[in-house]
């Protein structure tokens, strides 16, 4: 009968220690991805509180005070394009972007798998599209001015769309590594109002 030698108690361990070290740095990145995601929610959300207070100040100085104050309008369209991507990537972080899921969810399990990985590999290249192509717009515009604000570069008012891609990007990354962060309820299996 042959001998066989014992593992080293360190070398049975090793896997143990492998797996609470993977869990350690799957916490890890979940939680640097929920304060990336808190931080986008919080400046989307400025920006929309701002564009609700400068829009009516617009309305106001032009229809009581009969003198229209010209900086309201571009502000406004300016941080549209900042509520656009950081809302965007808190919105497919959260699972509460639109989306249709007829036809996943009529497949069998293994199959909505495979999709479910597709769509969030065709989003990250989405997401680096925008960062290529959003870098690539502010370089291009970075010496312009805009005209009611001449002391700020039209590259700068671009930023949000490759900053935004590379937040899209990292929670597309963080659904490949780990999967979705924990939803409190899926919106499918609420109740409608």
């Amino acid at each position: 009968m042959p001998h066989t030698i014992a593992p080293h108690p360190e070398e049975r361990a090793e896997p143990a220690s492998r797996r609470t070290q993977n869990a350690s740095a799957a916490h890890q990145l979940r939680r640097g991805m929920d304060a990336l995601y808190w931080a986008c929610a919080a400046i989307a959300g400025l920006a929309l509180v701002v564009i609700s207070v400068i829009v009516p100040w617009g309305v106001y100085t032009r229809y009581v005070l009969d003198s229209a104050a010209s900086w309201p309008e571009p502000m406004a369209i300016l941080l549209s394009i900042v509520l656009t991507f950081f809302g965007a990537a808190v919105c497919y972080r959260s699972g509460v972007h639109m989306r249709v899921t007829a036809l996943r969810d009529i497949m069998p399990i293994w199959l909505q798998r495979i999709l479910d990985l597709v769509a969030e590999g065709l989003l990250a290249l989405v997401a680096l599209f925008m960062v290529v192509w959003g870098a690539r717009l502010c370089a291009a515009t970075w010496q312009q001015t805009i005209a009611e604000f001449p002391s700020l570069s039209v590259g700068v008012t671009y930023l949000p769309i490759p900053i935004g891609g590379v937040v899209t990007l990292l929670f597309a990354i963080e659904r490949l590594l780990i999967g979705p962060p924990p939803q409190p309820t899926d919106w499918r299996e609420v109740a409608p109002d």
